[in-house]
């Protein structure tokens, strides 16, 4: 099973930027604890960091046919990312969107959250593991409906 796994703007910068609302954790810190459950589940990951939407997509475009499922932080990206709102759209493999804030706060129109099997916006850091895990485990299947939570 292939995961991809795709980080939005200025997440390279974690644990640098404002550690007060997005914790002290590293993108280092945070892709070694998910390639340890990939190993753990018998999951390839394919792990893709860009300050740039169009690096995003073309991630999701590469691996159409090659991938299982997609978790994505769109980070800045969320709000008004309509070209990777389509890309997502175009996917026959559950996406699942994360965050580290609570991004409805802040969201003004729904950005990529229309094309998402489940958006986990208010789950922050404590529910990644649990969603990582229901989509590496969830079989291959025609494109979900799609639901947010609120």
């Amino acid at each position: 099973m292939r995961i991809l796994v795709l980080h939005g703007p200025n997440l390279n910068l974690l644990g640098r930027r404002e550690p007060h609302i997005y914790g002290k954790e590293t993108l280092a810190e945070v892709n070694a604890k998910l390639e340890a459950l990939a190993r753990e589940l018998g999951t390839e990951l394919v792990i893709v960091q860009s300050n740039h939407e169009g690096v995003l997509i073309d991630t999701l475009h590469a691996n159409i046919d090659k991938a299982d499922g997609a978790i994505i932080n769109p980070a800045g990206i969320t709000h008004y990312g309509v070209p990777l709102h389509d890309a997502i759209a175009a996917m026959p493999f559950p996406v699942i969107e994360v965050h580290l804030s609570n991004t409805g706060r802040r969201r003004h129109d729904p950005g990529t959250g229309l094309a998402l099997l489940h958006d986990r916006a208010s789950g922050g850091r404590r529910d990644r593991a649990r969603e990582r895990e229901a989509l590496i485990q969830r079989p291959r299947s025609p494109r979900c409906a799609c639901m947010e939570t609120k």
